[in-house]
């Protein structure tokens, strides 16, 4: 992770203080990737300070630990894989935030063990997966929640969206980087 006290990998991180460690081992997130950066884009137009946020195929923990260093009050994760799962706890330790960061193993049926609902949902995984997941991701959101989504290509877009209005979700904002979006719902 590149961090020069205003930018982290090229996020503009002026409103929060933030400074990430990220031992990636054989997970996903390093922050580099442009879906990475567009999901910490729109995590910190949240203002997760005091929220209860939830990753969805967590990798290393990048994103439930920005949460996190951001004032979230809590964050639930978890991955299918499990050096994944593995690999988030250690980054969760090295940075600090372990305490309030839950973690498990599992795909999104693992979302009926973890209690309670959540004001940001992030999920950074493929097309299909969100697809075939959001209905899972809409069920453990908050009234006014956030879902933040991202992983797929531009030309991705269209089916999300109808997917996500048909679960009763309205797009808030849409990022782009090179073919990569990012896409945010409300409830």
């Amino acid at each position: 992770m590149v961090h020069d006290g205003r930018h982290l990998n090229g996020v503009d991180t002026a409103a929060f203080d933030i400074s990430v460690e990220i031992d990636a081992k054989l997970a996903f997130g390093t922050g580099t990737h442009e879906t990475t950066r567009m999901m910490i884009s729109a995590l910190l137009d949240q203002k997760p300070n005091g929220l209860r946020v939830l990753d969805c195929g967590c990798g290393t923990g990048i994103l439930g630990i920005v949460a996190l260093k951001a004032g979230a009050a809590h964050c639930a994760s978890y991955d299918i894989d499990e050096w994944s799962t593995e690999n988030t706890r250690h980054n969760a330790v090295i940075n600090g935030v372990d305490a309030n960061m839950e973690i498990h193993l599992g795909d999104a049926s693992v979302l009926q063990e973890i209690e309670g609902t959540f004001d940001v949902v992030m999920a950074n995984i493929n097309r299909n997966i969100l697809l075939n997941d959001m209905s899972a991701f809409k069920q453990k959101m908050n009234p006014n929640a956030r879902l933040l989504l991202s992983g797929f290509y531009q030309s991705d877009v269209k089916l999300l969206q109808e997917k996500a209005a048909d679960l009763g979700l309205a797009i808030c904002s849409q990022k782009v980087d090179g073919d990569w979006t990012c896409l945010t719902f409300k409830c």
